[in-house]
């Protein structure tokens, strides 16, 4: 398991994680306290990250990652993962563990691997997680290709001196890295014109008015795809006029579409969509189509699968990566800057764009629900398998002793019980399936002064003794029945954290 309890870990007495906030005009932060309360119980010390501007996610990853944060989470949406692991990514010395809780308008990357778009069950989820190397996609401007009569101007060949530049490093504010996909044409335009007031106020209905703005503005432009081999030698695969352009990294596109189906996250491949125009009503069709979550008609797309790729498009043409723009300017050195500038017409000037898988690149968490579609190799079958065993044997041994004279309380010390502790509304139940009799109940509790609902999480241990009303002392396997919902009674001390340490559960 990727989490393990402090109590049994003989590392360290705490496994630290880093919870990076995009706060969503406040909608992500109501949730703060239950997160860290889940995360307490399970024995990990959070420190949270609050995005103040645009941009800063990156940086509060990359502080966490060169901190040694064991895990460092994203709190938004694919945007703000996006940022969380370039940031991860700028720390040479990875170990950090990325994860995700969803908090976005899309949260197409929780879709993929099945975590669940509410951020306290994904929570829950993350604590039964395996942590997996996994590729992702990388992006790099290869230099510019000028018009024939253009070309004669420059001291230097098309794009010499940006590799030269390149040997310096980009400019740090470009982000390298994709974790789903990278887009070249209409869904950049498309993203770098949705209002993020918008989008938090409306989630995809944002996005659903500004693709009917630009649909008018649609066109196709010229293409070049190279695929290239180890030694980043390619040949011309296909040249010819595009609407849309996918690089996909995972399968999925509007969280519904899968538009690069035969992707896989640890096959050190990336896979190219390009949508092809017909006429103007056709594409105009095609495109819609795309967006409103329908698949592509084959015989309007091109698919390639390779380790890299060099993909030429006019620099008129915008990018995006996991459903962010990014500013063409940022991946140029000066001296293609300059070139861009005095050519003056960005239609007529071609940006050579190399994409490419980085193989195991990084460290992702991956629940063990998830059917793992995504993997040519396969997640812990067997520890799910174990732990499937085990809590049958459980159940099937609770159920054969169940004849027997169980132990009871008295009628006095359940009232007492039932006064004393605290009411907890269930939201969701982790059973850890390394521990037999450790189980964390997140939910809430309503406060006595204001009535007001409060977070907390409730550790069941080896030592808790779990009742129902009338008494009769029951094996904990049974609070893997309990429901979102659920009313329980506990006893037990509550920390500062909102973590209740139960002796006493009532079912």
């Amino acid at each position: 398991m990727l989490i393990t309890s402090s109590q049994n870990s003989k590392r360290k007495k705490h496994n630290r994680a880093c919870l990076v906030i995009n706060p969503r005009d406040g909608q992500n932060v109501t949730n703060i306290t239950a997160i860290v309360a889940v995360l307490s119980a399970a024995g990990w010390k959070t420190d949270i990250a609050l995005k103040e501007y645009g941009g800063q996610s990156i940086e509060l990853a990359t502080r966490a990652a060169e901190e040694g944060y064991d895990l460092v989470l994203g709190y938004g949406g694919d945007g703000t993962l996006n940022q969380v692991l370039n940031g991860v990514m700028n720390v040479k010395k990875r170990r950090s563990v990325i994860g995700v809780i969803p908090g976005g308008t899309a949260n197409v990357w929780a879709t993929e691997i099945g975590v669940p778009h509410d951020p306290l069950k994904a929570v829950l989820d993350l604590l039964e997680s395996e942590a997996r190397a996994i590729d992702i996609g990388y992006v790099e401007v290869r230099g510019l290709t000028l018009p024939a009569a253009d070309q004669h101007k420059q001291d230097e060949k098309p794009g010499q001196k940006s590799r030269k530049a390149q040997k310096k490093g980009a400019k740090p504010k470009a982000l390298h890295h994709f974790l789903l996909m990278a887009g070249l044409g209409l869904d950049a335009a498309i993203m770098e014109h949705s209002s993020e007031a918008l989008k938090h106020r409306f989630g995809p209905l944002a996005v659903g008015l500004s693709t009917v703005k630009e649909l008018p503005a649609l066109h196709p432009f010229p293409v070049e795809i190279q695929v290239c081999d180890a030694r980043q030698h390619g040949d011309v695969v296909w040249k010819g006029e595009a609407l849309q352009i996918v690089i996909g990294n995972t399968r999925h596109y509007a969280n519904i579409v899968q538009i690069t189906p035969d992707a896989y996250l640890d096959d050190g491949m990336i896979d190219v969509c390009v949508i092809k125009p017909g006429d103007p009503l056709t594409g105009i069709e095609q495109i819609s189509s795309f967006l409103l979550r329908h698949k592509p008609d084959h015989m309007m797309t091109e698919y390639f699968h390779g380790p890299s790729f060099v993909i030429s498009v006019p620099a008129s043409i915008e990018l995006q990566l996991d459903g962010s723009t990014k500013m063409l300017k940022d991946y140029l050195s000066k001296t293609d800057r300059q070139v861009l500038q005095r050519a003056g017409n960005d239609q007529q000037v071609m940006v050579n764009y190399r994409f490419a898988a980085l193989r195991h690149a990084a460290q992702v968490a991956i629940p063990h629900a998830y059917h793992g579609g995504l993997f040519r190799q396969p997640l812990a079958e067997e520890l799910h398998l174990n732990a499937s065993q085990q809590r049958n044997g459980t159940h099937e041994q609770v159920q054969d002793h169940s004849g027997e004279d169980t132990r009871r309380e008295s009628p006095e010390r359940i009232s007492t019980l039932l006064g004393q502790g605290h009411k907890v509304t269930v939201t969701g139940v982790l059973s850890r399936p390394d521990q037999a009799h450790h189980h964390i109940i997140a939910g809430t509790v309503q406060k006595r002064d204001t009535g007001d609902a409060q977070p907390v999480a409730v550790q069941v241990i080896d030592h808790t003794c779990i009742l129902r009303h009338t008494g009769e002392q029951v094996a904990p396997v049974v609070l893997q029945d309990l429901h979102e919902g659920a009313t329980i009674v506990v006893a037990g001390k509550k920390s500062k954290r909102n973590v209740i340490l139960a002796t006493h559960v009532l079912i």
